[in-house]
């Protein structure tokens, strides 16, 4: 077959002739749904609709539009039902509250008599950086739920595995182009994010070093990220230590909680609110057969992303950066 390419590049579905933005997302995820029962239906039961499924009785809504209150990405309607409104966005972002506020006083919504409603928001977070960065739970009296792209793949994933083969063709594209449009960093992940560890204490309260939190108890904790520290959103796969110069270790992250009083889990740090961290369990020490040193341009607390391979086979940590970053 040849390929097919839209300014360089290449087409691998062809939901992506609509192209990426939200509103193409939106049409894409809304076909989907129209066009295939099991999806449509696997859907309502990951939101727990208890209405028996009639598919016939359902309408989807793209870009509904109400005088003063704009356009909705979609709209999922069974009438004296169910009335739900879907807001997609790309990447970690969230809707302002004006805008959920908008949906949730539209007319059409406030009037609609059906059982149950709900204002739902499509985004590649997960739950831990939801309830950091967003925390809107109601409008109106109105429930408000973050649904990440990857929850919405693996619907579909199910979804295929008891499609028809007509289905299950136009499935498999959606789950192509959401996976192309998605930068969620995934769990076979190669990318390994590389700190600095200081053996100084922190704070004058506290008895305990980073040093002794990673190489003590095995753990490391750092901000919940997306905003202007620079620390991850997302939990990465790997994560790697260096000090005194070079490269000490790398850990696959076992698991991850978030917490915001660090007493509950280091008796060496007082009891006091921090805002959102995660707290990482970590694997055991993966190291280099050589030595790995940081190199002239990775100084200080200096924070890089580099491939696993790489950090494990190049002589300097700034090298497998570069080297990752050519990749």
């Amino acid at each position: 077959m040849a390929e097919l390419l839209i300014f360089d590049n290449k087409i691998t579905s062809i939901f992506q002739l609509l192209g990426t933005k939200e509103n193409d997302i939106s049409y894409s995820v809304g076909f989907g749904l129209a066009n295939s029962n099991h999806f449509l239906e696997n859907f309502l039961k990951y939101l727990n609709i208890k209405t028996p499924f009639q598919p016939t009785k359902i309408k989807i809504h793209l870009q509904a539009y109400e005088k003063d209150k704009g356009f909705t990405d979609f709209e999922i309607i069974q009438e004296n039902e169910f009335h739900i409104i879907i807001e997609a966005k790309r990447g970690w972002n969230f809707p302002s509250q004006s805008q959920l506020n908008k949906y949730a006083t539209r007319t059409s919504f406030i009037n609609s008599t059906t059982k149950d409603k709900r204002i739902l928001v499509f985004n590649e977070s997960i739950p831990a950086y939801t309830n950091a960065h967003f925390g809107v739970f109601t409008l109106q009296n109105i429930p408000v739920q973050v649904i990440s792209w990857n929850d919405i793949e693996n619907i579909i994933s199910k979804s295929k595995a008891i499609g028809r083969d007509a289905d299950n063709r136009m499935l498999k594209e959606l789950n192509i182009y959401l996976e192309n449009i998605s930068t969620m960093q995934k769990k076979d992940s190669n990318w390994v994010y590389v700190v600095s560890l200081s053996n100084g204490i922190p704070n004058p309260s506290w008895s305990i070093s980073f040093r002794d939190v990673v190489n003590k108890h095995q753990k490391y904790f750092h901000p919940v990220g997306g905003g202007k520290g620079g620390w991850p959103a997302e939990p990465p796969t790997y994560i790697a230590f260096r000090y005194d110069g070079k490269l000490q270790s790398i850990h696959h992250i076992d698991s991850y909680q978030v917490f915001d009083d660090p007493s509950v889990h280091f008796t060496t740090i007082p009891k006091g609110k921090w805002d959102p961290h995660y707290l990482y369990e970590l694997g055991p020490a993966i190291k280099p057969n050589h030595i790995v040193t940081s190199g002239k341009k990775i100084v200080r607390s200096m924070r890089v992303w580099a491939m696993l391979d790489l950090l494990l086979t190049c002589n300097t940590i700034e090298d497998a950066r570069n080297k990752s970053d050519l990749r």
